[in-house]
């Protein structure tokens, strides 16, 4: 079978609508500053952002957690290209970064550092004003 390309644009909209856990972690960023994981008591597992029920045991996660506002580079990558295909003129780095006291990773940008590696340790930089958006994390510099 042969892949077909079809030329043309397709508008997309929509709204997100973050639900229970959700609201609670973009809440708690807003709040406190603080990035709020869920404990799962059955096997032990805290994931960021938080979640109603743990993704490895299906079980519900009614304990919280805050995470960071430290953790540790798992992994980067550099984008030259934007959304609409366009060169960017700074090129963005994109982290994953599994913060302390969390199991799961959690990916953002990268900021002011040359030189990324894995296994660097690194903070959160929040936004000065605040909306209860993921926005409200600026991303993660150099510890």
């Amino acid at each position: 079978m042969m892949a077909r390309t079809v030329t043309g644009t397709m508008p997309v909209a929509f709204r997100y609508t973050p639900g229970v856990a959700n609201t609670r972690f973009l809440e708690a960023l807003r709040d406190r500053g603080a990035l709020l994981g869920s404990r799962c008591d059955d096997c032990g597992v805290t994931v960021v952002p938080a979640r109603l029920f743990c993704e490895r045991c299906l079980r519900e996660t009614p304990t919280e957690v805050e995470c960071g506002p430290e953790g540790t580079l798992e992994s980067w990558t550099t984008g030259h290209v934007g959304i609409d295909g366009e060169t960017l003129v700074r090129p963005i780095v994109l982290a994953l970064v599994r913060l302390d006291r969390a199991d799961t990773v959690l990916v953002h940008r990268l900021l002011d550092t040359e030189e990324p590696s894995t296994g660097m340790r690194v903070r959160v930089v929040l936004a000065p004003e605040r909306s209860a958006s993921i926005l409200d994390l600026q991303g993660f510099a150099p510890a």
